[in-house]
């Protein structure tokens, strides 16, 4: 017989806080939905490693610095956004000023 307390885990209950971890990992839920994936997490070793390593992952990223992006590539991510006319890898040439 088990002496401590064995809450009943189903995978339904992972699959419905699933896409809160994320949120609750970076703060940013409500107080009541904190505390009921705080009380999922109790009964719950997979809940939690989620949880740990998105807070590990979100850490990490914050204190890494923003890699540098070649011009070529920037570039390129502008044209796939439509953005091209905020881009100009050289501000002295003429090309992005509204000549007619």
């Amino acid at each position: 017989m088990s002496t401590h307390s064995h809450h009943h885990h189903d995978s339904e209950s992972c699959r419905r806080y699933l896409g809160s971890l994320s949120d609750y990992a970076d703060g940013a839920l409500t107080d009541e939905l904190c505390a009921e994936i705080e009380a999922h997490m109790e009964g719950c070793e997979n809940c939690r490693v989620v949880v740990n390593t998105l807070t590990k992952t979100i850490l990490l990223y914050r204190q890494s610095p923003a890699p540098d992006m070649p011009d070529a590539v920037k570039e390129r991510l502008y044209k796939v956004l439509h953005l091209e006319k905020f881009y100009r890898s050289d501000p002295t040439d003429p090309q992005g000023s509204s000549s007619t």
